[in-house]
């Protein structure tokens, strides 16, 4: 999975996916700063947006390389790894 994945926030501007989290479920952050966090999840009404503190967001980030360590994804796990690094650290 090599490709990167932005969307328009209707206030905020670009967004930057940094993971996926489930069915129907992604964690973006703001393009630039990488400050603001959400959770975008799409429904029958469209895109909807769930601001999340950078604490949550970590925590999710975190879990998902968990899950792709038990999943035993290396590609993935380290590309996410490294996106890691880049936001949190």
């Amino acid at each position: 999975m090599n490709a990167e994945t932005y969307i328009n926030h209707p206030t905020f501007g670009l967004l930057f996916r940094l993971c996926l989290l489930g069915e129907n479920r992604e964690l973006f952050t703001t393009l630039y700063a990488q400050r603001l966090f959400f959770v975008v999840s799409a429904s029958d009404r469209g895109l909807v947006f769930e601001p999340l503190g950078r604490a949550d967001a970590r925590l999710m980030l975190e879990n998902r390389l968990r899950q792709l360590r038990r999943e035993r994804k290396d590609k993935e796990f380290q590309r996410l790894q490294a996106i890691h690094r880049q936001t949190f650290q």
